[in-house]
């Protein structure tokens, strides 16, 4: 793929004045392709279409609603941006020459196209045909000339004559071309290559950018020598001579003011002592130079104006950057040159996304109540004025629910986004890192046996947006409960270590009849620590390191802004010289106070209410005598695997060298690389007798887990295979029947839930529970035991303990939901949120208020309730308290989810899946049905595999890119309302009037010969052009063609509408004036025939 480099935009940009809104925003180009268009906040580019070739320019037809863009493989593309969905109408590809660059002036409907070899063509941009009349090289450059002028780097017409086009070639030279007489006016030789030229608005005067970091600037009188030659970042030399040389200038822009000195702006130009500094923009205003420096390559910068004319002062008052990875729009209306704060989401990959989560029909306060802390947090030093770029409007449609979507992020950030409608915005912004200390250069050893890189890269997320908390899961095996408050604290952050071990069949250990089966309940006992958040210093033998958490949270009292505050930091701890191993799976429920999570060891239960560890059990304990499988100890293996829960398991040997940690950002598929969504508790490979030996040779420094992980646990790799037709799918050699028990000791915690339920058959009512699944399809029912009064909630403990049910399934546990006897589903219960930090210290306001469950149409749970459990290979619907299954549905035999929830869909409930073959599945439910099956797409990228999750409303999200989110409907309600939601790119405006010149200007200030370009290009003055040089595609056909045609009827309508309401005003001023001018005149000649009365009959020595 060939680098992109924007050459030209039109001032369609700005959006203060008419035409920047008539330009439909702002034109972006992406190393893949696209085609982004922007405009009004919130707007931001969700129609799309491919181009196969990379994008390298874009050219707004101002007032029209039209974009031609310039592609790597030298063809031309017209895209209609008055329909709602652009479309390509018309295509051009040169066949024997390569396009370097293109010009589109004001008002004109030919384009011209410059190419490598130095000829100059011209293109009809309606009908995309190209024009007879070509400017060869070898007419443009004086006759005595030997060498090749090189590739067109420059085209534009004169701002005083619209008949003489400006040709800049690589080489230096320039050529100020006639095009009536065709022939060359005057031209002019630099001994340095130029990039880029830019006109005076009187257009005496151009300046041109040099490879040698200089600017020159030229008068049309005396084109033999520049008659200014500056190089604004060079040393001058003591001596006098010639400053040094620059890195190139690659553009510059020469706006006039009326008022004050003329703005130039160029990118590039630092001198090359400075090797490491960042990209920059400068700013020349008079005598201050103001250096910008990026934090990305820049692509392109455009100047925008107050008025689109060439020839009148440009009055600049904001530049846009467009960077690689980020666009910036900088305001050169005060002295400081602010940016202006960009309402586009395009910093969504600032730091990689390693996770995300979507919530659709959320509480409505909780929109602007996350703006409004957000706000608080926002950077200062911005621009107090509001973002220049309103092109396109947005219609929301009839789906106007709020809809929220959380994003995690390699650096330990989390991002709440507003996706109502179709706009993205973000709202808020936590860092979690911000409760850890800061590793110092010599302390980061520990951390680099755990994760080499992002320690703090958030792998699970949970959020309960009635009681608004938040709970974070991260790769260093830590746990944090956020709890909302709209007031600024100072305070410590407390914090509990758990001892989380499972000792069964350990790879280290070579005898492992020297371990019990089972671990001993004394090593099960929770390692707590003091709640002022002090690091815990447990004696390590040797280098043995024991009790010992990954990382360090902060002792001191933190300052906490408002928005959500740490309550709690919950760390597993080493054990025995091992690391402990990443978190599986996570829930929260703030109606009992409790946060659960598990990992391939085993589950542990804390009270964030009253920072205790309630439960910290291995997963084989939480059986009890109700284990279906007998494990018994084995006698060791010559080839043996790593004790793991849901992991890969080939019969090829591979090292240890590719189970190292991954980071949270790897998108490899091919191989045995996992995704931050992807994550075995081992290695789950066979081992050679040289590898086991290598792994006891490593003791406790060996690579403990890999980086990043999903809540199933789950390692998804592509079959080694030489058939390309194989590539797109997904295959996983393990059994995730009963027979794994025979190769797996450990049992993963891949699904938790809390619910009011039966948790045995005997049971009469519902109580509070906890439902874990496992990556061997096993469901533990533990019993919570809370205080009877809430308001003994804070001094009475919670009872933690197995009930002594346990269900089975194929496949790994994803997802538990819970429906009454109506079929209604039953949502979990939760605290109604109140400010913890609260001025009001009122009886009322300490008390907390809980929701048990929600209402259905019987207003009470009844005698049964169904529970929906779905694993990776099959959905199961309970009846409770029988423990009877209704329904049984096999979702896959070949394949397996990677994402299953229970989601409302037209007041209806129904269970939406998503297969690693690619396929989107709906069941219903209780009875389970199938409701729709559909080949989305094969899941070829990691990215998908970790970031694709459902939410309510028949909606679902995914991560396309590293920078783009990809949503989706299943709802034909909201298919059927999609068009109207659409934005509108391209709004339609009047084109503002030219400045009166006046007499004496316009009579000396410039031609005033009309030029018609029709008339000179047109087929019947300058013929038609071969029929080799390029070739003419018309745009793409079938319904979509069709809207676009249906669209462009209607625009016409209304255009021509328009332009009538226009032309009838018009004849109306006409009218006006002409009245005007007759009395004017009328006047006139009545006072000079009393003149001429007064003095008829006076001699001239008379006067």
């Amino acid at each position: 793929m060939k680098k992109f480099n924007f050459r030209k935009v039109l001032d369609g940009l700005a959006a203060a004045s008419p035409v920047g809104s008539s330009g439909g925003g702002s034109g972006s180009g992406a190393g893949g392709g696209s085609v982004h268009p922007g405009g009004t906040a919130g707007a931001a580019g969700t129609p799309r279409e491919e181009i196969q070739e990379t994008l390298t320019s874009d050219y707004f037809q101002i007032c029209k609603g039209a974009l031609v863009s310039a592609c790597a493989d030298d063809a031309l593309h017209l895209w209609n941006l008055r329909q709602k969905r652009p479309a390509i109408l018309h295509s051009l590809k040169f066949n024997r020459e390569r396009i370097t660059y293109c010009h589109l002036p004001f008002q004109s409907k030919w384009l011209y196209v410059g190419t490598e070899r130095g000829n100059t063509h011209i293109v009809n941009i309606e009908s995309f045909i190209l024009s007879g009349y070509v400017i060869m090289w070898n007419k443009a450059i004086e006759l005595s000339t030997k060498t090749h002028p090189g590739p067109v780097v420059h085209l534009s017409d004169s701002p005083r004559d619209e008949g003489k086009l400006l040709i800049g070639y690589e080489n230096g030279t320039i050529v100020f071309w006639d095009l009536r007489s065709k022939r060359a006016d005057l031209r002019a030789y630099y001994d340095e290559a130029i990039h880029s030229v830019a006109w005076h608005h009187e257009g005496k005067q151009f300046m041109c950018s040099h490879s040698d970091g200089s600017l020159t600037l030229w008068n049309l009188k005396s084109p033999n020598r520049p008659f200014q030659t500056t190089i604004p970042h060079g040393k001058v030399q003591r001596d006098g001579k010639k400053p040094e040389s620059c890195k190139p200038i690659l553009k510059v822009e020469y706006k006039t003011c009326k008022n004050s000195e003329p703005f130039v702006i160029f990118s590039g130009g630092l001198s090359y002592d400075k090797p490491c500094r960042r990209p920059s923009l400068t700013i020349m205003h008079g005598k201050a130079i103001t250096v910008l420096e990026m934090d990305h390559p820049i692509v392109d910068f455009l100047t925008l104006c107050e008025t689109p004319y060439p020839n009148e002062f440009q009055e600049p008052y904001a530049v846009v950057v467009l960077l690689e990875k980020d666009l910036i729009v900088v305001d050169l209306t005060q002295s400081n040159f602010p940016i202006f704060e960009n309402p586009y989401p395009i910093d969504i990959h600032e730091s990689p996304v390693t996770c995300t989560e979507y919530f659709a029909d959320c509480p409505p306060d909780l929109i602007p109540v996350l703006y409004s802390v957000g706000a608080k947090h926002k950077k200062q030093g911005y621009s107090n004025k509001e973002w220049p770029i309103s092109g396109g409007a947005w219609n929301l449609g009839a789906q106007t629910y709020p809809e929220i979507i959380i994003t995690g992020h390699a650096d330990g950030s989390v991002k709440f986004w507003d996706a109502s409608a179709i706009t993205l915005q973000m709202l808020y912004k936590l860092k979690t890192s911000k409760v850890f200390e800061k590793q110092k250069v010599g302390e980061g050893k520990a951390t680099a046996e755990i994760v080499e890189e992002d320690p703090f890269a958030v792998q699970m997320m949970y959020w309960c947006p009635e009681s608004r908390i938040f709970c974070v899961a991260g790769v260093s095996a830590y746990v944090i409960v956020y709890r909302f408050s709209k007031h600024e604290v100072n305070t410590e952050i407390a914090s509990l270590e758990v001892r989380l071990q499972c000792e069964v069949e350990d790879i280290i250990t070579p005898e492992p009849e020297t371990n019990p089966p089972f671990p001993d309940a004394s090593s099960q006992l929770p390692s707590l620590k003091s709640l002022s958040g002090s690091t815990n210093t447990v004696a390590c033998e040797g280098t043995m390191k024991d009790s010992i958490p990954c990382l360090s949270v902060k002792a001191r009292p933190v300052r906490m802004p408002p928005g959500y505050q740490a309550d709690l930091v919950i760390q597993l701890v080493w054990v025995d010289g091992e690391p402990p191993q990443q978190i599986t799976s996570l829930a929260v429920n703030s109606a009992y106070g409790l946060v659960a999570f598990g990992n391939c060891n085993g589950l542990a239960v804390v009270d964030f209410m009253q920072k205790t560890v309630l439960l910290s059990m291995g997963t084989l304990d939480l059986y009890g005598s109700s284990d279906p499988y007998q494990r018994q100890p084995r006698s060791p293996r010559k080839s043996r695997q790593f004790a793991a829960g849901l992991t890969e398991l080939s019969d090829s040997p591979v090292s240890l060298e590719l189970e190292r940690c991954k980071s949270p950002t790897s998108d490899h598929v091919n191989g045995h690389c996992t995704s931050p969504t992807s994550q075995s508790c081992g290695s789950g490979k066979r081992l050679s007798s040289a590898d086991v030996s290598r792994a006891n040779r490593r003791g406790p420094g060996r690579p403990p887990f890999r980086k990043a992980q999903s809540a199933a646990c789950m390692e998804i790799s592509l079959p080694v295979t030489t058939e390309e037709n194989r590539e797109n799918s997904f295959s996983r050699s393990r059994s995730s029947s009963v027979s794994s028990i025979d190769r797996d000791s450990k049992e993963a915690i891949t699904a938790l839930y809390f619910m009011e339920s039966f948790a045995r058959k005997n049971d009469s009512a519902v109580s509070s529970c906890l439902w874990v699944g496992t990556g061997l399809g096993m469901v533990i029912i533990l019993s919570l035991n809370l205080p009877a009064s809430d308001d003994l909630r804070q001094s009475e403990p919670v009872m933690v303990s197995p009930s002594g049910t346990v269900l089975t399934l194929k496949g790994a546990v994803l997802t538990f939901a819970c429906l009454d006897c109506m079929g209604t589903l039953t949502h979990r219960p939760y605290e109604v949120w109140r400010d913890p930090h609260s001025a009001d210290d009122g009886d009322k306001t300490r008390k907390r208020k809980l929701v048990m469950h929600s209402p259905s149409s019987s207003q009470d749970m009844g005698d049964h309730q169904f529970a929906v459990i779905c694993s990776e290979k099959q959905a199961k619907v309970f009846s409770l308290p029988s423990q009877t299954c209704l329904y049984v549905h096999n979702i896959t035999e070949t394949s397996f989810l990677l994402r299953a929830d229970v989601v409302t869909l037209c007041n209806s409930v129904c269970l939406a899946c998503f297969c690693a073959n690619g396929h989107i599945m709906t069941l219903s439910l209780p009875s389970l049905r199938p409701l729709l099956d559909i080949n989305y797409l094969p899941v070829t990228d990691m990215r998908i595999a970790r970031t694709f999750c459902f939410t309510n409303e028949g909606q679902a999200l995914y991560l396309s890119s590293p920078t783009e989110i990809q949503r989706l409907t299943y709802s034909q309600e909201m298919c059927d309302n999609l068009q109207d939601m659409l934005g509108d790119l391209f709004t339609p405006v009047e084109t503002p009037e030219a400045q009166n010149r006046g007499f004496l200007k316009g009579l000396f200030g410039g031609s005033g010969q009309a030029f018609d370009r029709e008339e000179l290009f047109g087929e019947a003055t300058a013929g038609k052009a071969s029929r080799s040089l390029a070739q003419h595609i018309p745009g793409s056909g079938g319904i979509e063609g069709v809207r676009g045609a249906a669209g462009g009827v209607i625009g016409d309508l209304t255009r021509a509408r328009i332009a009538l309401d226009e032309r009838g005003q018009k004849l109306g001023e006409l009218d006006e004036r002409t009245a005007s001018m007759m009395a004017s005149a009328e006047a006139f000649s009545k006072h000079a025939h009393e003149v001429m009365l007064k003095y008829k009959d006076k001699k001239w020595y008379q006067f």
